[in-house]
């Protein structure tokens, strides 16, 4: 959750009413984002990371107020036609190819609303940006801009401007090593040889993405009305979401917004695009989830007190929305616009006796003997990015592939644990080590002989790793050693190779003549793809298949 701090006296302009301490805290609860306290005229709220467009205060305004029933539906944001251009130059490829952009105009700034622009950026950087990595957002005053602005890579000594708050003028390196924001996100350009910049027509640099806006023609004023507004990244469709979140927070501030056309590689694309996405709803797939018998009426009154439009069972998802990818996603917001207090409680008719499933059971154990044995434990997710398991980790096969994914990031279910744990060390490079780790998850993989309609056989594995600067095949061999020790496996390890560790520093271990793990020393290539300086020792053991073996 994040900690979220709402101006009370902007809320209850959107919902155009007061609300006592007692009223806000029970109708906020309810809507889904508990209050942690009210102090004066703040009230702290807690958001869920999949509502990234609540983080500021006319987001969660505009949320609440069609929650409340005072301005339900669907808001319309319109966008005016194209104020300028962006030209995307081709050495950009390399370290953040991707940008997106809008011009809002009419804005009337002042302290407090410049307070607020900054808290939307910020907030949204840390939380769906991912600290700036998946996405950074800059803003800009537009009147000091000259069209068309250039998206560019250059060397850090040809990048030379003076950053926000700077005294001085800096070149690319210096702001990272000596600028307060340039210290912080180092990590996101340091290994790269050019750094991205934006540049106006007069040759005037705009910022450097996604670490500092430029003194000179970056920084808002209470003079400012009209800005230029860009976010870059990776993924095209995560910036998208991301501009739309802050456009249509800056149209709540009364501005108008205006499209950009963006020419990347002879083509060209016009954001920002607003127009609600449509969902066909299934009532019946929805009220066999809540356990309700709503009709069509009822589910449109409740999609519309959550700010959707309806229509003949299609849903009309608002633009800014980040977190409706599926049918139990619009369930959810359903059974919150009903009221979780009027569920009713019922006893299930079914009298049965229950018991903890015997490979839960094991998988238990397993993660008990690890975590005393001085490894933290890893939670990652099952679907990730296909090339985070297949050129990463040097392998070639055919991953089972989302086939509706929204995002580059999650477009294919796992075949392996060990990518998770790659990337966890990959996020935690610059913590101290060692970094002992481990996660017991579910993979899933292409297999003829499964018997269900899908043909994808799925099974439970642990991975472990070992990363400092002195891991090595011996102690991931003691690890292993000492695993199978302590649930009574006997097992037999044969030489072998595997493009993810290195060659003659790998072993595949079998249990009862069948093979079960590999064990090793990670491959240098599969380091360096994941930016990592430092040996990484590593075992992967079926779970499923050794229970089978063993129980």
């Amino acid at each position: 959750m994040t900690a979220v701090e709402i101006n009370r006296r902007v809320l209850e302009k959107a919902i155009e009413k007061k609300l006592s301490d007692k009223d806000i805290k029970e109708n906020i609860s309810m809507f889904g984002t508990p209050v942690d306290k009210i102090e004066d005229n703040k009230i702290f709220i807690d958001v869920a990371p999949n509502r990234p467009d609540l983080l500021s205060d006319y987001g969660f305004g505009r949320a609440f107020a069609s929650y409340l029933g005072i301005k339900k539906g669907l808001k319309r944001y319109y966008v005016n036609k194209s104020y300028g251009k962006v030209i995307v130059e081709g050495s950009v490829a390399e370290v953040r190819p991707q940008i997106v952009c809008a011009v809002v105009k009419g804005l009337k700034f002042d302290s407090e609303m410049i307070k607020e622009v900054i808290k939307i950026q910020e907030k949204l950087h840390i939380t769906y940006g991912r600290n700036r990595r998946r996405c950074a957002i800059g803003i800009y005053p537009l009147e000091k801009i000259s069209f068309p602005v250039k998206y560019a890579a250059k060397k850090p000594p040809e990048i030379r401007f003076r950053p926000l708050e700077s005294p001085r003028i800096m070149s690319g390196a210096e702001i990272l090593d000596y600028h307060p924001a340039g210290k912080e996100y180092k990590a996101l350009l340091e290994n790269a040889k050019t750094y991205p910049v934006l540049i106006d027509s007069k040759e005037k640099i705009l910022s450097m993405p996604p670490i500092i806006n430029s003194n000179d023609i970056g920084k808002i004023e209470v003079e400012t009305s009209d800005v230029f507004v860009e976010c870059t990244g990776f993924d095209v469709n995560v910036l998208k979401k991301c501009l739309n979140i802050v456009v249509c927070s800056l149209a709540d501030l009364g501005g108008k917004i205006y499209s950009v056309d963006i020419e990347h590689r002879g083509k060209k694309i016009t954001t920002p695009d607003l127009e609600p996405e449509k969902m066909k709803i299934d009532i019946n797939y929805v009220n066999r989830r809540l356990g309700l018998n709503f009709k069509e009426s009822q589910i449109s009154v409740l999609l519309e007190k959550m700010g959707f439009g309806y229509s003949n069972k299609v849903v009309l998802i608002p633009a800014y929305r980040t977190d409706i990818l599926h049918q139990i996603d619009l369930a959810e917001d359903i059974a919150i616009a009903y009221g979780y207090n009027n569920f009713k409680e019922e006893i299930p008719s079914v009298s049965t006796i229950g018991k903890e499933n015997g490979l839960e059971r094991f998988k238990n154990k397993i993660a008990g003997i690890l975590v005393g044995m001085g490894l933290d434990e890893v939670n990652s997710t099952n679907i990730i990015e296909n090339g985070l398991q297949t050129e990463k980790m040097l392998l070639d096969f055919k991953p089972v592939m989302l086939f509706n994914s929204l995002s580059s990031e999650y477009n294919s279910l796992r075949n392996l644990v060990m990518p998770g744990l790659m990337n966890a060390l990959q996020q935690n490079k610059n913590s101290s080590y060692p970094q002992n780790i481990f996660e017991i998850g579910q993979i899933f993989k292409w297999d003829s002989k499964n018997k269900n309609e899908t043909g994808i056989a799925e099974n439970s594995r642990v991975a472990v790793a070992l990363c400092h600067k002195q891991a090595g095949f011996t102690e991931i061999k003691q690890k292993f050693d000492r695993l199978m020790k302590l649930i009574g496996a006997d097992y037999k390890v044969e030489v072998a190779a595997h493009p993810s560790f290195i060659p003659g520093r790998v072993a595949r271990v079998f249990i009862n003549g069948v093979g079960l793990a590999y064990l090793g020393e990670i491959h240098p290539k599969v380091l360096h793809n994941f930016e990592l300086d430092v040996p990484v020792a590593a075992f992967e053991l079926n779970l499923t298949e050794l229970f089978e073996e063993i129980m």
